[in-house]
């Protein structure tokens, strides 16, 4: 065993004692815990920031995207945003102990199924330290220890933001290694961590695809997938087009480097002509490049403005872009814009704009993502838009949970059965 090795299994060991002492307090404690926390966030708020222009000065060096710098930045404000989810957290009804099922077996035995911690869970992310609180957040309020594996780029802030956790714990009567870092910087120490079988009970990878697919294939330890974002808007025959206009504007362009953005953007031949030169103009005006079909670019050559607009090509339909472009495609019918969406997408979050209830039925009953918005913007699947407070991420796989995970997707559950004597 290497030395990084053994430097990761300690800290699941102490994360496995944390969560053994975690698991049994009550919601009282975890919630007094969880305000301190987001009381230490904005009173060293100013260290936070600190550490994290180390780190968003390396991105720039490095030639970051600015999308991915956008992603890896804090300011005072966005630090008062992690908060005040945290402290939205504290509002919510605690999952752990409640009764799922169960009543009294003929034979006389109570049988009760609650919900319970899964333990350890892992989290390994990319350049977003927002994801360090809301990960400790969630795992704290759902009585489970938290391992936190965050990127180099973000290296600096994290280490902060777990200092910060960490102190605010003290005294709180939650233990300080329910919120730990994974120790190391370089792939070995991920590696170690999605080996550590028996030490951590649960791994959730959150980032793009490449993360999410080396996870998935290196880790012995079971995963749960949070998935890219690829996420359509269908603009129906049957749309209304202003809405349709300020829907498809704001799940583009509202806040592009994120999972929930969309984009793709697919448009009924019904409406492409009144539609697309409005649509085009909407998109330009927010700043968005346009990767078009032939429909598209004759409608941009004809109106004469709006956004900047390239030829798509088969790998634009394939694209998670997080910055400011947006693949366009002109469908014939409803079943086009479905087949599309089974090709291409990632099983996130699919909309469609429409007037018409059996249209919105049918797409809604034939689209198997994890959430489906009809007249509604994409960038509504966000735990906090569900009322769940933070999430760890996007589960966009069918096991145990699917769509925001928010507290009750951290909980398993097991069997209570309490008899007087019973034998078989």
């Amino acid at each position: 065993m290497s030395d990084i090795e053994r430097e990761v299994h300690a800290v699941a060991e102490r994360a496995g004692d944390a969560a053994a002492e975690l698991a049994p307090l009550s919601r009282a404690v975890k919630d007094a815990a969880l305000v301190a926390i987001a009381d230490a966030l904005v009173k060293r708020a100013g260290e936070i920031t600190a550490a994290n222009a180390e780190d968003v000065e390396r991105a720039r060096r490095d030639g970051t995207s600015p999308a991915m710098v956008d992603r890896l930045t804090l300011t005072p404000e966005r630090i008062e945003a992690i908060a005040d989810a945290v402290r939205e957290i504290v509002e919510l009804p605690d999952p752990v102990g409640e009764s799922v099922r169960g009543g009294v077996l003929p034979n006389g035995l109570d049988l009760r199924q609650i919900r319970v911690p899964l333990g350890v869970i892992g989290i390994i992310y990319e350049g977003r330290p927002n994801v360090t609180v809301d990960a400790a957040a969630l795992c704290l309020k759902s009585g489970n220890a938290a391992l936190l594996r965050g990127s180099s780029s973000a290296y600096a802030s994290n280490t902060a933001i777990v200092g910060v956790l960490r102190d605010a714990l003290a005294g709180t009567g939650v233990p300080q290694d329910a919120v730990q870092m994974v120790p190391g910087r370089t792939r070995e120490s991920s590696t170690a961590l999605m080996r550590a079988r028996g030490l951590v009970d649960v791994l959730i990878p959150r980032g793009g695809g490449s993360l999410i697919r080396a996870v998935v294939r290196d880790s012995t330890v079971p995963v749960i997938e949070t998935g890219e974002g690829l996420c359509h808007v269908y603009v129906d025959a049957d749309a209304d087009l202003a809405k349709a206009v300020a829907i498809a504007t704001n799940a583009k362009a509202q806040r592009c480097s994120v999972c929930n953005s969309a984009e793709t953007l697919l448009v009924h031949e019904a409406v492409a002509d009144a539609f697309l030169p409005r649509v085009l103009d909407a998109l330009g005006g927010a700043g968005v490049t346009v990767h078009g079909d032939r429909r598209v670019l004759e409608a941009a050559a004809a109106h004469g403005a709006g956004a900047d607009v390239v030829e798509a090509t088969e790998e634009d339909w394939a694209t998670e872009y997080l910055s400011m472009d947006l693949a366009v495609r002109v469908v014939p019918t409803i079943d086009e814009a479905i087949a599309h969406i089974r090709r291409y997408s990632t099983r996130h979050t699919e909309a469609i704009v429409t007037d018409s209830l059996k249209a919105s039925r049918y797409f809604v009953s034939r689209v198997d993502s994890a959430a489906v918005m009809v007249n509604a913007s994409t960038r509504f699947t966000d735990g906090g838009e569900f009322g769940f407070g933070a999430e760890i991420g996007i589960s966009t796989q069918k096991l145990h949970a699917r769509g925001p995970m928010g507290l009750t997707e951290m909980t398993s559950t097991k069997y209570v059965v309490t008899g007087d004597g019973h034998l078989k």
